[in-house]
């Protein structure tokens, strides 16, 4: 028991400070308590123990915020509501905690039920890093585009081409999206038309945008005081609703070995993912790695592969890498910086 609240107090503070760093002062507070309580052995332990051995990669301190912003979207917890600014709080973020601990005492049974989710955090945002590299491969072979994205979630950034984005004078996108995003440092060339043929993704737990469940559970693990991102993701579930994207219950290897089987002829496969290698166990990184090695090696003029991907470097920043890799050929490079929610984004 001594290593388990160990464990969770480290990865409850760690979480504390990255959201501190990504500007969300409601969850920084939270989750720093969180950690005092749970060295305390208050109701918090009693929650987390159970999760105490998850891999590092996994955001538990995030299952807890989103399990809990869950029951404050459905109107039940209107004491801690006051202090979410996305439903009207408006009582500032430090003496969010005595409501917090509340809940967990209260609706200890609910809040656990909730922690066995998976985090889905399906941010529409990331496409504007993203959106240089796509420009550029359907610019440079002058081919349609196939997108597959692994760790979709509900596939919002798979419909990328119905976002709007702009910076200064110039845009891409459609004037009427319901998504617009002013995300860039540095642009890409936003003059590059594409068009995409096929949308697909997999992920372990997928979530349906055109649910209300599906909205719902989308909706808890953005962080409350960062409306930027609420508005974004509204935006994001009403593009969703008319735009279709398949998403297929999978992990990333086994999917992607089925679907890079063979070449595409007169697409250029784009393969990618945000955010995502994570929360993958170490031998699917490697097998994912591989698999598109070995596709890349199948690759012709005519039906090109591109891996695009929006991670943490190693050693960490304070903005994550966008990397992009082509073949035939096989040449990687890092076109972006941006951050770890989509903006800012750096083109390089």
């Amino acid at each position: 028991m001594k290593d388990a609240r160990y464990r969770i107090v480290k990865r409850l503070r760690l979480q504390s400070e990255n959201c501190r760093f990504l500007g969300s002062e409601l969850y920084a507070h939270l989750l720093g308590s969180a950690a005092d309580d749970a060295e305390a052995g208050g109701p918090t332990f009693e929650l987390m123990e159970p999760y105490a051995h998850e891999r590092w990669g996994v955001a538990v301190g995030l299952k807890l915020m989103g399990a809990v912003h869950r029951l404050v979207l459905k109107g039940q917890t209107p004491e801690l509501a006051r202090y979410y600014p996305n439903v009207g709080g408006t009582l500032p973020p430090d003496g969010a905690w005595p409501a917090f601990r509340t809940v967990l005492q209260e609706r200890g049974d609910d809040v656990a039920e909730l922690l066995k989710r998976p985090v889905q955090t399906n941010e529409p945002s990331r496409a504007a890093a993203l959106l240089g590299g796509f420009l550029e491969v359907a610019r440079d072979t002058g081919l349609p585009l196939r997108v597959l994205e692994i760790g979709a979630s509900a596939g919002l950034i798979l419909r990328w081409d119905h976002y709007r984005y702009e910076k200064d004078e110039s845009g891409w996108g459609p004037e009427d999206s319901p998504v617009r995003m002013a995300s860039f440092e540095e642009a890409p060339d936003l003059t590059t038309q594409a068009t995409i043929v096929e949308r697909a993704g997999c992920d372990p737990s997928p979530i349906d945008p055109t649910s209300e469940e599906g909205r719902l559970t989308l909706q808890s693990y953005v962080w409350p005081d960062q409306e930027w991102r609420w508005s974004v993701l509204q935006g994001a579930l009403e593009v969703a609703g008319r735009v279709p994207a398949t998403i297929e219950q999978s992990g990333a290897a086994a999917w992607l070995e089925r679907v890079l089987a063979e070449p595409a002829e007169g697409r250029a496969t784009v393969v990618f993912h945000s955010i995502v290698m994570q929360y993958l166990e170490a031998t699917e990184r490697e097998r994912v790695e591989v698999l598109l090695r070995e596709a890349g090696e199948r690759a012709t003029k005519d039906a090109p592969l591109a891996w695009l991907s929006l991670e943490p470097p190693e050693p960490f920043e304070d903005l994550a890498h966008v990397r992009l890799t082509r073949w035939p050929g096989g040449e990687s490079r890092l076109v972006a910086r941006a951050g770890y929610h989509g903006r800012p984004v750096i083109w390089l």
